[in-house]
């Protein structure tokens, strides 16, 4: 492991930030380790001493733990984060995904994410469109796979929706930051089964092709070559976040996509801060921010959480058009947008 890590430690020091941990956690099943044991008994260990190897190093050198993994077994969700390995470019493969992530959510990861729109053939560009907003809508996204994945390989069209999906993405990072650092302090997971939140609506257990991604979004991605489809809404009222058209739960809907390929839904009574889109992350100001407010009632409510200094969450509520923090989270401005009123 030393000589591993010493290795791994040389490129950090180079400036890499995250050590993709991928291909390394096969252990032959002839082969003998220092401890005498053989590939067989360590076949589910070893992924675990991988991760753990790689975080450790990137700890000590880099200052956060942050891998990026494929393997994975029980206790490896202490060294996040983790991806779905090598999805078929499918419609099929798209909709296993998703199932692959949610019982991985439930088995105590809160962080995982895929690559966008699978990795081999060459993703057709209607997949890629509505595998977009999945990735997206995830704790961390990449697009990853055989060419082409760049948007520029593809026509105007493309990139002006694949423009519109990630500025969605970028807009709503002070929520996704905010969720994510709930998530990490519960245990909980970033994207979660409907029954997370609703556990006595007994609907919410049946469905596995849509997911809630924190607490306040639902997302119901389009698994075929279509515009629209048919969702099962949870308890209480919900607003697209693309048209601001409300629907009310439970029940069953059909609901069309916007230019975001994908159905995304806010929870109503929500207060969902979000910042103004920036080339990247650098370029945002996070102390400014528009919260939306969703549904009919004036008051609302959501998580905050500051992207410098400590994580502690404050709770945002959202009267009229009074805001506050509760603890005061710092110096930030706002406006509040209603959507869905």
């Amino acid at each position: 492991m030393a000589w591993y890590q010493k290795n791994l430690e040389d490129l950090l020091k180079l400036g890499v930030a995250a050590i993709k941990v991928d291909f390394g956690e096969g252990a032959p099943l002839n082969g003998v380790y220092g401890s005498g044991r053989t590939g067989w008994q360590e076949h589910n260990l070893y992924p675990l001493r991988y991760n753990k190897a790689a975080a450790e190093i990137t700890k000590k050198a880099a200052g956060t733990s942050l891998i990026w993994a494929r393997s994975a077994w029980a206790g490896s969700q202490r060294y996040p984060i983790h991806w779905g390995g090598d999805a078929e470019a499918s419609d099929g493969g798209m909709l296993g995904t998703l199932r692959g992530g949610l019982s991985l959510g439930m088995s105590g990861f809160s962080f995982w994410s895929h690559d966008v729109g699978g990795f081999f053939p060459a993703t057709p560009r209607d997949l890629y469109l509505r595998w977009l907003p999945f990735g997206l809508m995830s704790s961390h996204s990449r697009c990853h796979g055989l060419p082409p994945t760049e948007p520029w390989e593809f026509d105007e069209a493309f990139q002006d929706v694949f423009r519109k999906s990630v500025e969605l993405r970028y807009r709503l990072l002070p929520y996704i930051w905010a969720q994510a650092v709930d998530c990490s302090q519960k245990g909980h997971p970033m994207i979660r089964p409907l029954f997370f939140e609703f556990p006595e609506d007994e609907s919410s257990w049946k469905v596995e092709d849509q997911y809630l991604f924190g607490s306040q979004i639902l997302v119901a991605p389009l698994f075929e070559e279509v515009s629209e489809r048919k969702l099962y809404l949870p308890p209480g009222s919900w607003v697209d976040l693309q048209t601001e058209k409300s629907y009310q739960g439970p029940g069953w809907v059909t609901i069309s996509a916007g230019p975001v390929r994908a159905i995304l839904l806010g929870r109503g009574g929500s207060a969902i801060p979000t910042a103004k889109p920036g080339l990247h992350t650098g370029a945002m100001d996070f102390s400014d921010l528009e919260i939306w407010v969703l549904g009919a009632s004036t008051e609302a409510k959501g998580l905050y959480c500051p992207t410098t200094g400590a994580a502690n969450l404050a709770e945002l509520r959202v009267d009229g058009s009074k805001v506050s923090l509760d603890p005061s989270q710092g110096k930030v401005s706002w406006s509040v947008r209603h959507l869905g009123a």
